[in-house]
Order: structure tokens, then sequence, then C-alpha cells
């Protein structure tokens, strides 16, 4: 249960330094895009996905150092695929989602790091803890859409998620990996 809640946190920054990633006024396709949280349970893996979230994103990859990103995620929208999981995470330990609904990244630079990918460096805010990330995104373009790719890894620790008995990272690893693949169009 506690790798659910990991996951989910994870999910919720990766989603959020693809989309900082994102195109020239782009519409993101919520449909074609996923943000999910890897954590390890007594060393095996469990990946959540959170099934809400929302992005503005602005991206020229001419331009990076003019692009931005903005990504919400409503935490309590994470699925581990059992709702027994899904409401442990949810609680006070983990996401506390009635106290912090959301998960937010927000852009504050993008610089070209060779060929089709970018570092992305943003706030990362979960659970009312903020950290600065730099996120490692690949994009490619697709006809007049396109796709940004990544995963950041984080400590669960550092955002307060999981606590009381889940702090102890001997059951739930601290390492959470987020992964996403965001599609947005131009308007």
């Amino acid at each position: 249960m506690k790798v659910s809640f990991y996951r989910y946190m994870l999910a919720a920054f990766a989603a959020a330094s693809l989309t900082a990633a994102g195109s020239a006024l782009a519409q993101v396709d919520l449909a074609k895009s996923s943000v999910t949280a890897t954590s390890k349970q007594m060393n095996v893996p469990v990946e959540g996905k959170f099934n809400k979230f929302a992005a503005q994103v602005s991206f020229d990859p001419a331009k990076p150092a003019e692009g931005s990103a903005q990504f919400t995620i409503d935490v309590g929208s994470y699925d581990l695929g059992d709702e027994s999981y899904n409401d442990q995470v949810r609680g006070k330990e983990w996401f506390d989602a009635k106290t912090y609904p959301s998960a937010t990244f927000v852009s504050s630079a993008i610089a070209p790091a060779g060929g089709n990918q970018f570092k992305v460096t943003g706030k990362l805010t979960i659970k009312g803890k903020s950290q600065t990330v730099v996120v490692p995104v690949t994009v490619s373009q697709q006809g007049a859409a396109q796709t940004f790719d990544g995963s950041l890894p984080i400590k669960r620790s550092q955002f307060d998620i999981g606590t009381g008995e889940w702090k102890d990272t001997s059951v739930v690893a601290d390492d959470v990996v987020i992964k996403f693949h965001i599609v947005a169009a131009h308007k």
C-alpha cells in the first residue's frame, strides 16, 4: 500500500516534468498522455497511474529557453488497481489528498541537452513540500503533435510521503520513479 502512494507521488512529478517540455501553444491530449509512478515494496516494483491531471505548455524546440510548463495532478486520482490500496494512499500517511489535493510542477528553465533531449528545471510541490528538480525530457514530432517522454527519480521522504509506520524505507523504498508520456498538439 505504501508503494502505491509512492508511485502516485512519482507519477505526479513525472507528469509535471513532461509537460514542462511541452510544445508551442500546445493543447495536451489527456487521452493519449499518461503519468505513472513506480516504487518498490519489499523489493517488488509497484506501479500506479494518475488518472486526472492538467497542463499548460508553451514550447518551441528552436527556442527552448522561451518555453514554459505548468502541471497539476489530482493526487486523489492515483490508481494502483485496488480500491483499498487507493484509499490508503489518499490518506494522511501518504498523499493526504483531503489536505493537499494537488501536486504541481512549474518550470523555471528549459535547456537543450543534445539532439531531441532537453533538461527542464522547475519546482515540484507534493504534500506542501517543494523541491527544485531537473527533468530529462525527450521530445519527438509526429505530424502536428509533439510527444514528451521522460522519467524522474525522486525520494518520497523529501515530500513526507509515507509517515508514521510507513516512514521506514525498509518495506517501501524511498526511491520513486515518475514516468510520463505527454502528447500535445499545436493550437
